[in-house]
């Protein structure tokens, strides 16, 4: 038997339909319920409108708001980079070669040690917020460690993403082309039934234009869907390439010019912003204001990596989206829920609407607005995926 759930008195809930609350783009609702049955959402609307439940929760006030959908990133990995976070905070520029100290400890963990590390992440990221995850290999680079980082990171997300080209490992060096014809060969059908996405680091000192193209088409026509790592270190053709390939997302942006953003919109790839990479980095942070009055989509995410972004946390990138990048406090909530899923082609998640799956949090605030005006200060009070609280 079905058992009904009313989350009752909400100060303020946040459903990312637009149909609902005057047309706003965050679907906004004054004292407003919202009744579960199962996992998913049965009814939202005004509270004195809300049908009986077979039983309720007291939000007290507080604003409700979807899950985040955090769309990008690595969280299948062993080791700790905390020594190359420190060096970077003297003065040490940040390039793609620290990934290398993370294969070789990747490489060398066991099956249990990966999932036992995975697991706590997806749980601290559950803690915040985060009810839909997208986890990327990219840690191995062999066929054995790529296939059993997919296989591991399917155990706790159907969001895989196929990243065997992430960097070059030192075994092919001087063999670039070698190692290009392993991700697209034996590397990817070891790796694909694992997987739904196809990703490729397009970057120097990663992979150049010809390369990524190879990458991701040998992924689409394995079945995978195409995402890239593109114009993070500078300018170049990763957002060109995703553009040509079709790929739902373009990831980090951070130097793209108004040719790049144009090509973004008519192709209709969101661009995720990561600012977690550009906080631990000092690196510029993308321009997403010119992204906005491009009509391009704009997806944040975290890239919770041991390298170059070790944060689990969406609200903080939200709040470094909204005073680092311009962004209103409702376009960045919008792009950490609406904005993650549809850089995952995802129309399920990222909302609150009848039929949707029961993913939302209680916030200990008032507003949605507090998740940038109070940065740093743990407001998530519970969270609910497929209408279980986890939090």
């Amino acid at each position: 038997m079905t058992v009904s759930l009313l989350v009752d008195n909400i100060g303020e809930l946040v459903t990312n339909d637009p149909a609902i609350g005057a047309g706003s783009r965050l679907g906004l609702l004054e004292d407003a319920a919202v009744v579960v049955e199962g996992h998913r959402v049965a009814w939202v609307g005004r509270r004195a409108e809300a049908p009986a439940a077979d039983a309720s929760v007291d939000a007290a006030g507080a604003a409700v708001v979807p899950g985040f959908v955090d769309s990008h990133s690595h969280l299948v990995f062993a080791g700790d980079r905390a020594q190359e976070f420190a060096a970077r905070m003297e003065g040490r520029a940040y390039s793609a070669g620290g990934i290398q100290t993370t294969v070789a400890a990747t490489r060398h963990a066991s099956d249990d040690e990966l999932a036992a590390n995975l697991a706590r992440l997806v749980a601290e990221m559950a803690r915040q917020g985060t009810t839909t995850v997208e986890v990327k290999s990219g840690y191995g680079l062999t066929v054995a460690d790529e296939t059993r980082s997919l296989a591991i990171a399917a155990q706790v997300t159907s969001e895989t993403t196929y990243l065997g080209a992430h960097v070059v490992p030192p075994e092919y060096a001087d063999e670039p082309a070698a190692y290009v014809d392993l991700v697209t060969g034996p590397m990817l059908t070891g790796a694909a039934p694992h997987a739904r996405w196809v990703d490729v680091f397009c970057e120097r000192g990663a992979f150049d234009a010809e390369q990524a193209r190879a990458v991701l088409r040998a992924g689409q026509a394995a079945g995978l869907q195409a995402r890239i790592h593109a114009n993070q270190l500078g300018h170049g053709p990763g957002i060109e390439v995703a553009c040509d390939v079709g790929a739902a997302s373009a990831d980090h942006c951070t130097f793209a010019t108004a040719d790049d953003l144009a090509n973004l919109a008519a192709a209709g790839v969101a661009a995720t912003l990561l600012p977690g990479v550009e906080f631990s980095t000092r690196s510029p942070y993308p321009d997403a204001r010119a992204m906005l009055a491009a009509g391009v989509t704009v997806a944040l995410a975290t890239d919770c990596n041991p390298g170059s972004s070790y944060t689990s946390s969406m609200p903080l990138c939200i709040a470094l989206a909204v005073r680092e990048m311009a962004m209103t406090p409702a376009e960045a909530l919008w792009s950490a829920t609406a904005g993650g899923a549809a850089a995952l082609r995802r129309d399920d998640v990222g909302r609150l609407a009848v039929g949707a799956p029961a993913d939302f949090m209680v916030l200990a605030a008032p507003s949605y607005v507090h998740l940038a005006y109070r940065p740093g200060v743990p407001l998530v009070g519970a969270v609910y995926r497929r209408g279980q609280r986890l939090s």
